[in-house]
């Protein structure tokens, strides 16, 4: 029944890919739309993908954090402008939109993890545009929940996991921040949560990300220890890093909201991370 399909916009992506895939394992009837035959941007693609359907969820973004700061216009008419179409054809049609959102809302100087009612502060054009985008969201008035993801990965996408593997293959000399302090995430862990959510369609802010916190460096030495590969790792500061966008250092999540809506505790990142490395 057209009742019971959930619309997935940047179905192709990342995060949409596995969503896709829980989705029917948990019997999910779902619409995948993506580029090039769906553009987030445009209202009429917007207003035919929201026909007949139950509700939304939104993965599509610009997420090349670099390039955002070259290109602040191109980032702010897809993670901002558009989200704020899409809440309003959604109210029109009065559906409920699921808007993936990212901890790059905030500037990374708190000394404990975030919770959702923290205010944001966001250091680059992508956390920028994401902020502009829950906020026009929220204007719009539709029914909604926003959900706030950090340091996923997954095997349809660029990621630090796949990235840091790939330059391991060509140098054994590799340094990484590690002043850089959250939790790593698998796509497959949060796509598990949101089918979690889509029955209850909740009208909420929540933070997501998997259980414990590590270092990027940290995070580096688990992957290469689990692999076995022999890399020459050394840690080095954020700011002597060179690249376009500032990086906050702290992307901590307290997760106690969310975790009150699921009926099994959030795992630790290191068993996601392992099962990911052995898919690999």
């Amino acid at each position: 029944m057209a009742s019971n399909v959930v619309a997935i916009l940047g179905g192709r992506g990342m995060l949409g890919s596995d969503l896709a895939l829980a989705c029917q394992k948990h019997g999910l009837v779902t619409k995948v739309l993506d580029l090039p035959e769906f553009d987030i941007t445009s209202n009429q693609h917007l207003t035919d993908a929201l026909k007949d359907v139950k509700a939304v969820v939104n993965c599509a973004a610009y997420t090349d954090v670099d390039k955002a700061e070259s290109q602040p216009d191109l980032a702010y008419k897809i993670n901002a402008e558009a989200i704020g179409k899409l809440g309003r054809v959604a109210k029109n049609i009065g559906i409920w939109v699921l808007h993936i959102s990212t901890d790059f809302v905030f500037d990374g100087k708190s000394d404990r993890p975030y919770v959702e009612t923290d205010s944001p502060n966001p250091i680059n054009t992508y956390g920028a545009s994401k902020l502009a985008g829950e906020q026009l969201l929220v204007e719009s008035s539709c029914r909604h929940c926003i959900m706030r993801l950090e340091w996923t990965y997954g095997l349809h996408g660029n990621n630090f996991v796949t990235k840091l593997i790939s330059r391991a293959k060509t140098t054994k000399w590799l340094k990484v921040v590690d002043d850089q302090i959250g939790s790593p995430t698998a796509t497959t862990e949060v796509a598990k949560v949101i089918c979690k959510l889509l029955p209850e369609e909740p009208q909420d802010l929540l933070h997501f990300a998997s259980a414990g916190y590590v270092s990027r460096l940290g995070m580096a030495k688990f992957i290469f220890d689990k692999l076995g590969m022999s890399v020459d790792l050394s840690g080095c500061k954020t700011k002597d890093y060179v690249a376009a966008a500032v990086r906050p250092l702290n992307s901590c999540f307290d997760c106690t909201k969310i975790s009150a809506l699921l009926d099994e505790p959030i795992e630790p990142w290191q068993g996601p991370l392992e099962r990911f490395l052995r898919q690999l």
